[in-house]
């Protein structure tokens, strides 16, 4: 195995690094994962104003949210184990916690530990500061607490990084929910052997909506959400032929918002879904990878979709 390029913007190395490792289907998929009820669910002018996929002047419904969003919690549940903490009125659109909790597996002697992003607005921030969730997953799991609010970088975990867990390695777009020193941070915390830096193409918030990257056997990416095209076409060769790639359109729709939590199937949600093309959904099968589609649109109006509303737990 050549030697680890660390975090970087070295494509020709990261791809060379990546390629010497072996995916361990063991640690490709969570072991349970929690959400956030979007209760007394509203659009937040904070994070709508880097959001090009939020616009405040569209009407929410707070019932049909948690309608969909009880949908969602349901059908993850007879998948694996799934918690929901009630939704706070201080936060109105606290609904995508892999923002601001992430986690990582005990491994070489070292413990389980529950990541605390760095967010970028005031509104975000006051999330992770929630006793209920850090106790809950402490008493539970076992989690040790790495919190980087305190580091200069802002970072948005699984929002700005994308994670390998088949070969602990990282994408991670920089913009402005993510800046490099926040990227290092993470790389730091997750244990990742290799982390890819790049930059969002102008307007994206997140990676998480122009990349996923599924079990470790393909992805699913928007090339023009990226500023360097050579990116994208790289990420897209790793894993060909399974890497299926998507039209603005498509990433509009939040196609590339989707996640698999298990090793057969792709949860994503129903406009996302029916974006895809015969040949998308042949590649995806091809992987091995039914889909699992859920009613979101509600929620969709937040400016995530269903990857979004999911925290994994490993």
């Amino acid at each position: 195995m050549s030697a680890s390029p660390g975090a970087t913007r070295d494509i020709a190395a990261f791809v060379a690094y990546a390629c010497t490792l072996t995916p361990d289907p063991a640690q490709a998929t969570a072991k349970a994962v929690f959400l956030v009820a979007p209760e007394a669910f509203q659009l937040a002018e904070q994070s709508a104003s880097d959001n090009r996929y939020m616009d405040l002047g569209v009407r929410v419904d707070p019932v049909r949210a948690l309608e969909q969003h009880r949908g969602l919690r349901d059908a993850l549940a007879a998948a694996l184990p799934t918690l929901c903490f009630p939704g706070d009125p201080r936060t109105p659109d606290a609904i995508f916690p892999n923002n601001v909790f992430a986690t990582v597996a005990a491994r070489d002697g070292e413990p389980a530990v529950l990541v605390l992003g760095h967010m970028r607005h005031p509104v975000r921030q006051a999330e992770r500061e929630r006793p209920d969730i850090r106790a809950a997953l402490a008493a539970r799991f076992g989690y040790i607490e790495r919190d980087l609010g305190a580091q200069p970088g802002v970072c948005e975990l699984t929002g700005s990084l994308v994670i390998d867990q088949a070969r602990r390695i990282g994408f991670c777009g920089l913009g402005e929910r993510c800046d490099e020193s926040g990227a290092r941070a993470m790389h730091a915390a997750f244990g990742l052997r290799a982390t890819l830096l790049f930059d969002l193409a102008a307007g994206e918030y997140h990676t998480n909506v122009v990349l996923a990257v599924l079990a470790g056997r393909a992805c699913v990416v928007a090339p023009d959400g990226f500023a360097d095209p050579a990116v994208p076409r790289a990420i897209a060769e790793l894993y060909a032929p399974h890497a299926v790639e998507l039209t603005s359109p498509q990433k509009q729709a939040f196609a590339g918002n989707c996640i698999a939590l298990t090793g057969d199937t792709v949860w994503m949600s129903s406009a996302a879904a029916a974006a895809l093309t015969d040949h998308q959904r042949a590649v995806l099968a091809g992987a091995g990878f039914g889909i699992r589609a859920v009613p979101l649109d509600e929620l969709e109006k937040a400016g995530g979709s269903l990857r979004c509303c999911v925290a994994e737990l490993y």
